[in-house]
């Protein structure tokens, strides 16, 4: 994985550089029903370019053959096996700790449903049913009727598995509850942890990998707690988007399992080399021309150039380097506003 005191360098566009991009979905391809500006047409350059695209999201609620047909009617082609949903990572995981044909009670949507047909086990949702094991995961429809439920089952000594534990989801209208936050109310009715599937945990990737056969992947999200993480802790590449919650204040005070190889406003980041960020001796950093350093426990810019991205680089360098000799972060507030962020 590349080195994660600066932001990464690819002479060659990363579709060029990587033979599949992993996407997340929530926040990088759309927000709620919609595209995300640059989305549709960025993906389908990549495609045209030999790159491959799957879909790798966090989301239990919708089967991959559900978001396939939202993705297809939105512009961006895509089959049910171009999807990848940590509702098939739990799964995997409950069957491997049940025998075959066993009733899952299942907190969640039609997504995890599905996913636990695919190994021959059975969707309940009560505890009179006879479940051998709890899954969750996110599902608008999740109310108290369905979360006291698997508190029951759970305090029972049920293996508990959950699809993810993101706070929070963006939507059409802004940032809303996620998964975690149901998870949280079954962990507090009964003082249980759960077994957690999706990103950024390596059931995950293992379900990716498997899924995809990608040989040289590039995980492209929003998120530096699951997407950025989840591609740290499976030793592979990352493109951070700011086109969803993460955002540049975030990054500058990230540790090093949530520092992103490249960054980039959104999917047209795909299309793109990357510059190189390059150390200064005293101290700072340039990117094609916009300086950064630390003076007093504060971000300075400095130098000249057309792309504020370039600033943010110089600026992610600086921050760390400092972040990692000191342990504390550098005030960043100033230079971000300088650069319009």
């Amino acid at each position: 994985m590349t080195d994660t005191q600066v932001p990464g360098h690819s002479e060659q566009p990363l579709m060029a550089a990587y033979d599949t991009a992993l996407l997340d979905l929530d926040g990088v391809v759309y927000a709620g029903p919609a595209a995300i500006e640059h989305a549709v047409s960025s993906l389908d350059v990549a495609r045209a370019h030999g790159m491959r695209l799957a879909y790798v999201t966090n989301n239990a609620s919708r089967p991959p053959r559900v978001v396939a047909e939202h993705l297809t009617e939105l512009g961006v082609p895509a089959a049910p096996e171009d999807v990848i949903n940590s509702a098939q990572a739990a799964a995997r995981l409950i069957a491997e700790k049940v025998p075959a044909g066993s009733k899952v009670l299942v907190v969640g949507g039609a997504g995890l449903i599905e996913a636990l047909a695919e190994h021959g086990l059975v969707a309940v949702h009560s505890l009179d049913d006879g479940p051998a094991a709890v899954v969750q995961g996110f599902d608008p429809s999740v109310g108290w009727e369905r979360l006291a439920e698997a508190s029951y089952a759970v305090a029972s000594g049920l293996p508990w598995v959950a699809s993810n534990t993101d706070m929070s989801i963006p939507t059409g209208r802004g940032v809303a509850p996620g998964n975690g936050t149901l998870v949280a109310a079954v962990r507090a009715a009964t003082g249980v942890e759960p077994e957690v599937a999706g990103k950024p945990l390596p059931p995950m990737h293992r379900e990716t990998v498997l899924r995809t056969g990608a040989k040289r992947p590039l995980v492209v999200g929003d998120r530096l707690d699951t997407d950025i993480e989840g591609a740290f802790n499976g030793g592979v590449d990352s493109l951070l988007v700011f086109t969803g919650v993460s955002t540049p204040a975030q990054l500058l005070a990230a540790p090093a399992k949530y520092r992103p190889t490249y960054l980039s406003a959104d999917l047209r980041g795909l299309l793109e080399p990357h510059p190189p960020v390059t150390a200064l001796p005293d101290g700072g950093f340039d990117c094609r021309g916009r300086q950064a350093r630390v003076l007093d426990g504060e971000l300075r810019l400095g130098g000249a150039g057309d792309d504020r991205y370039d600033g943010l680089r110089a600026l992610c360098a600086a921050a760390w380097a400092e972040l990692d000799r000191s342990g504390e972060p550098a005030d960043g507030r100033k230079a971000l506003a300088e650069l319009g962020f």
